[in-house]
């Protein structure tokens, strides 16, 4: 039987799509996420010591992300996504095989060079596969189901790793852990790839001035590049106190995981529904944003589970904005320095959170964690008034 053009496309974005939310699934789906800083506590590392090791992993994605996107952008971004997790799921083997401060920081560089790897290289590959099927257009649709089953993951492994460490302790976790890793990287093996990288005669470094020129040539670009921080950083950076917050609201420590599955919850329909929102344009995201400032305000305020329903409907509005704030980048670059400028916004949104963690620490120590997360909700509403003034110059759609 022959395929008409129209069902031959319809069946690569079927591939490329499945394998997309097949492969976020996959990627979040660690059992070792929810517990590996009790692994940490029982193999008798102090507070600063943990600490230091968070640190280690966030300087890693900040010094790794542009260049591994320029690299994305210069060889094959589906090699990238199959050695990503390869590089994640040995770091998690040495945290269990010989679990010391060495060893540790040593899987942290991994697990933050993996993810670095990742980084870029995947929304550039999916943008350029729907747009060459002629679909970009369901570009914000697609990536918000993707990472709406990324938070599934997420929950299901809360869920799991509980069990999961009772029956067969720290080892088994970091065993189902480390097959997830070669399960995704496998999985990466169905990515279609048709673009030719045509940098890798020229470098990396040719891809990254090529993508950073983009950036300085054009307005709408740059725009789309502060806008991806501006939206994801600060209640991203939020989303590791909601434990702390949830405490503070008087909710036992036994119920809390259920508290935040609920939140989670919240950000996952955020995620089901931003492709619905992409055709509200500027204006809508503006919406969105300020809405969920409002909500984030009132619900951390209210220090109570009622206003923790309003702080699931924020994170739900922002997980939202998040989703289409990526894809109106997308939208706006040029193919040759996708992966580039894409790491360039991650980047953004690294440095802005760790500013973030800075921030909250001085405001949650002196007045608690509900205060914090109202203070936490000024920036959207500022950035609501910005993409508002924009709407009504005309400058965005």
């Amino acid at each position: 039987m022959t395929l008409t053009p129209t069902r031959a496309v319809d069946v690569r974005v079927r591939r490329l799509t499945t394998t997309l939310y097949g492969y976020s699934f996959l990627e979040e789906f660690v059992l070792l996420y929810p517990v590996y800083a009790l692994l940490f506590s029982d193999a008798g590392l102090s507070v600063w010591q943990i600490s230091s090791l968070f640190a280690l992993w966030s300087v890693t994605a900040v010094v790794l992300e542009v260049p591994s996107g320029a690299w994305a952008d210069a060889v094959s971004r589906r090699l990238l996504l199959v050695v990503g997790p390869l590089l994640t799921g040995a770091g998690f083997a040495l945290w269990v095989l010989v679990p010391s401060y060495a060893a540790f920081a040593a899987g942290f560089v991994l697990w933050g060079t993996g993810g670095a790897l990742s980084s870029g290289a995947l929304e550039a590959l999916v943008y350029d596969e729907m747009e060459r099927g002629g679909v970009s257009d369901r570009y914000a649709r697609v990536l918000g189901r993707a990472r709406a089953a990324g938070l599934v993951a997420v929950m299901a492994a809360m869920g799991l790793a509980g069990p999961v460490l009772a029956w067969g302790g720290h080892a088994a976790v970091g065993a189902a852990s480390v097959l997830v890793c070669l399960l995704t990287s496998v999985t990466a093996l169905r990515f279609p790839e048709h673009r030719v990288a045509g940098g890798v005669r020229e470098g990396w470094t040719a891809a990254l001035r090529g993508g950073l020129r983009e950036a300085r040539r054009d307005r709408s670009v740059r725009g789309a590049l502060l806008l991806v921080p501006a939206v994801a950083a600060v209640w991203g950076a939020l989303d590791e106190y909601t434990p702390l917050l949830v405490r503070e609201a008087g909710v036992g420590d036994a119920v809390v995981p259920g508290v935040l599955l609920v939140i989670w919850g919240g950000a996952t329909a955020g995620s089901l529904l931003a492709g619905e929102g992409e055709r509200f344009g500027t204006g809508g995201l503006a919406v969105l944003v300020g809405g969920g400032g409002v909500a984030l305000a009132v619900g951390a305020l209210a220090g109570t589970v009622v206003g923790l329903l309003l702080v699931a409907v924020a994170f739900g509005a922002f997980q939202a904005a998040t989703v289409l704030a990526e894809a109106r980048l997308q939208h706006r670059i040029e193919a040759t320095g996708r992966a580039t400028l894409t790491s360039v916004a991650g980047l953004g949104t690294e440095l802005v959170t760790l500013t973030v963690f800075a921030g909250y620490a001085v405001v949650a120590s002196g007045h608690g964690h509900g205060a914090a997360f109202a203070v936490a909700a000024v920036p959207y509403a500022v950035l609501a008034v910005g993409l508002a003034v924009v709407r009504c110059r005309g400058g965005g759609g």
